[in-house]
């Protein structure tokens, strides 16, 4: 592929990072005299060793006086900076660019060039290739070509660095977001639909009076706002918006700046910086905190992307034969070992995460990646501020990489700090993603009472081959996500013969467990209202019919949004729901012998005595509290809260079909 004929002979040996500096140093003398169409051949590795550059000014540095560019290109034999006047100019002026060290070429402007467009331009053997710089921060429509901006001037009016308090990751419960999602359905109130500023509109009201947008997340009580793709993506036509268009986003084009079809105008790019930093400083004052979906993994077109472009090959993971990997199964895997394509994923991490004040990450497909890379994230955002979140798909996915530096749920064990989705409590909840049929604990597959106690202890004591999490914040838990079915649109499958009160019945079962378990819950935005996708299994490029939130489904489904607050008021009010480590979960987590179908724990804690019972039988069934006395029901399977619902003494306690109950020990 390519010129390069770079295969992945040379994969994957374990990185010392303590050897860098001296490997590097060693190095110089000899890739200093190394003509450039020598370096051609070279593999990965030993780009690696030659031409690894260790500083931090990539990209263009802008200062009012003068802007410096610093390009890494090393099998370049020339390289140019370009400049337009206008981001649909179809000529520009070159500028050489010098040969400096480590593989990398610069160039310096003098003078204020805030606003300047620009590209590189790179010879290699005797063809040339223009791509926009992979570290731009600001991009012209469609994000064709790079621009120049002063940083400080994208600022909004209001912008600080507080944000809301944050105890430990436990506390955190997620709402994964699309931002069009939100505010597109014509009753919903909101102004700004579809856009940044959508997101963060007042008082918006929708059908039946009901609140919408921000006002609706605020009220039901969660903590995190996970956007899925916020980068500017390559699947929107920006210049055609007037047009019906949809995509999820997970099309990278250009990492480091923001989708411009989520600003009010594409054509200026300041806008889309300054209003997404509006959307999270309004967030923030309203008590939410922003995790942001990166997708490192993979880009939309690898001959069209700008690390293809400006060094054929390195960027990208290969098969024995030579054919490019595709364990993403979009196209194409990047190759997080390369030391360059890891400097990238951790600097782009680092330059978000201060830039937007954000407060996590979410890795798509994050088992592409290896370990080291992740722990290095990690530490970067440790250094920023400890309270940011890390967490990613950590499939074991089907890449070229060795499996003990996969960063996936098998090796959770060497990545703290690091959380991953537990498909184990999903597909153990409402059956396998991959099979539209199979059934889970809450809608009549049986014998899934072990995975269940497992999953509710946070996954702890899964089996090696499932996973190894080492402490509770290592564990997000959900029932449903963007992609596969909405947990509506699968009881619908599975469940057809049952009536809508039944399936509403499995469908607040599941979202009990997932927010009374051990870990860091997360709820897909709607699940509150049951949200149904009109049985579209993947819709990322559906209409905004079929992805909208619809608010008249809110007001519909109101009893079961108060449900669903009822329980997440449930879990924040009790600790012993957001245990710390291993230890306390062990020393305070007991349960209780149930029968079939049926999982009953109970939490006994220097704060609270709770029994929890969730019965997935279509009967009621009768259970014995360990222990006599008064018990206060905070939660029954209809309501929930911190309100007493009823109130019974003894031992022995009736739960109805398809429901949890929380007991609060009064006496």
């Amino acid at each position: 592929m390519g010129e390069c004929h770079i295969k992945d002979s040379l994969y994957f040996e374990e990185e010392n990072i303590n050897n860098r500096k001296a490997a590097g140093e060693e190095a110089e003398e000899v890739s200093a005299s190394l003509p450039a169409a020598n370096i051609q051949p070279l593999n990965p590795d030993e780009l690696d060793r030659l031409h690894y550059f260790d500083g931090k000014d990539l990209g263009n540095s802008y200062r009012k006086d003068k802007t410096a560019f610093r390009l890494w290109a090393p099998i370049s034999s020339q390289a140019k900076l370009v400049t337009y006047k206008q981001w649909n100019d179809t000529e520009g002026f070159e500028i050489e660019m010098d040969r400096s060290e480590k593989g990398t070429w610069t160039a310096e402007l003098i003078g204020d060039h805030d606003g300047l467009i620009y590209t590189y331009k790179v010879k290699i053997g005797e063809e040339w290739s223009e791509a926009v710089d992979p570290y731009v921060r600001a991009v012209t429509v469609n994000g064709d070509r790079g621009v120049v901006v002063d940083l400080a001037d994208t600022n909004p009016k209001k912008w600080t660095r507080n944000k809301p308090p944050f105890g430990k990751a436990e506390d955190v419960i997620i709402y994964e977001l699309h931002t069009r999602d939100l505010s597109i359905h014509p009753e919903s109130g909101i102004k700004q639909k579809g856009k940044f500023l959508g997101v963060i509109e007042e008082g918006t009201k929708g059908p039946n009076g009901v609140k919408t947008g921000l006002d609706h997340i605020k009220d039901l009580g969660v903590t995190h706002v996970q956007f899925i793709p916020i980068f500017d993506f390559a699947t929107v036509n920006e210049t055609k918006l007037k047009e019906p268009q949809y995509n999820w986003g997970y099309d990278p084009k250009n990492y480091n700046a923001p989708e411009g079809s989520y600003s009010t105008d594409p054509y200026q790019p300041k806008l889309r910086i300054r209003e997404l930093k509006e959307m999270i400083q309004t967030l923030h004052d309203h008590g939410l905190r922003v995790i942001m979906d990166v997708v490192y993994n993979h880009v939309y077109s690898v001959a069209d992307s700008n690390f293809n472009k400006l060094v054929p090959n390195y960027f990208f993971r290969y098969n024995a034969d030579g054919t490019i990997s595709n364990g993403t199964g979009v196209g194409n895997d990047t190759a997080s070992e390369h030391k360059m394509m890891r400097k990238f994923i951790v600097e782009s991490i680092i330059y978000w995460a201060k830039e937007y004040n954000l407060d996590g990450f979410r890795f798509d497909l994050m088992g592409i990646h290896d370990v080291e890379t992740m722990n290095e994230v990690k530490k970067a955002l440790v250094e920023i501020d400890p309270t940011i979140i890390l967490l990613g798909e950590g499939w074991d996915m089907n890449t070229p990489l060795p499996q003990e530096q996969k960063a996936n749920q098998k090796n959770a064990w060497k990545m703290p700090g690091v959380a991953h989705f537990n498909d184990a409590i999903r597909d153990g909840l409402k059956g396998f993603v991959m099979n539209e049929h199979d059934k889970g604990f809450i809608n009549g597959k049986q014998g899934m009472e072990d995975i269940i106690r497992k999953s509710i202890a946070g996954g702890l004591h899964y089996d090696e081959h499932i996973a190894t999490y080492q402490s509770p914040d290592q564990v997000i838990n959900y029932v449903e996500a963007h992609d596969n079915y909405t947990l509506w649109d699968k009881l619908n499958i599975t469940n057809s013969e049952a009536t809508e009160t039944e399936r509403k019945q499995m469908h607040k079962l599941a979202s009990a467990i997932v927010l009374l378990s051990q870990g860091i819950p997360m709820l897909h935005a709607g699940q509150e209202f049951m949200r149904s996708k009109d049985g579209d299994e993947n819709s990322y490029q559906s209409s905004d019919w079929i992805n909208r939130l619809d608010w008249k489904r809110r007001a519909d489904f109101n009893h079961e949004v108060e449900y669903m607050k009822g329980l997440i008021s449930i879990r924040k009010h009790f600790r012993a729901f957001r245990m710390s480590t291993p230890e306390e979960i062990e020393q305070h987590l007991q349960f209780i012998d149930a029968p079939p179908n049926v999982v009953a724990f109970t939490l006994f804690t220097e704060d609270s005595r709770l029994a929890v019972i969730h019965n997935a039988n279509w009967q009621s069934v009768c259970l014995t509290l360990p222990q006599q006395g008064e018990w206060s029901v905070l939660a029954n399977g209809q309501l929930a809260g911190l309100e007493e619902i009823e109130r019974f003494k003894g031992v022995q306690i009736s739960v109805p079909p398809l429901s949890s109950y929380v007991l609060l020990k009064i006496s």
